[in-house]
């Protein structure tokens, strides 16, 4: 019952999102900007498992790695004004992401920063 609940409220967040950004993008851009994925994480994690220790190294970890994912709204716009694809375009920004992700941590890791 509670993992039915996780889903429900976290559809509900995206959707909600999603919808506000048919009449409203700047709205729906500040919303999705906030950190709700980890917030619910957090919350669902903490909710499961009490163990703020956990929760302390997840959020630690979500820190150092929030710098790569950037890459990712940076690239998409890029690819789409190129006149490319959606979905080619989308596509090639998640390996991209996925190649910033891997290069940041591998980096971080040479500075004794694990994540």
């Amino acid at each position: 019952m509670r993992i039915l609940i996780k889903i429900i409220i976290t559809a509900l967040l995206i959707t909600g999102i999603s919808e506000v950004g048919k009449r409203f993008s700047t709205m729906a851009a500040i919303l999705a900007s906030l950190p709700l994925t980890s917030l619910l994480a957090i919350i669902w994690l903490y909710l499961d498992t009490k163990n703020t220790s956990t929760i302390s190294q997840l959020s630690y970890s979500i820190f150092w790695v929030v710098l790569p994912s950037l890459s990712f709204f940076i690239a998409l716009p890029l690819l789409l004004k190129s006149g490319m694809n959606f979905w080619l375009a989308l596509a090639l920004t998640c390996l991209i992401t996925a190649v910033f992700y891997f290069s940041f941590i591998f980096i971080i890791r040479k500075f004794g920063i694990q994540v």
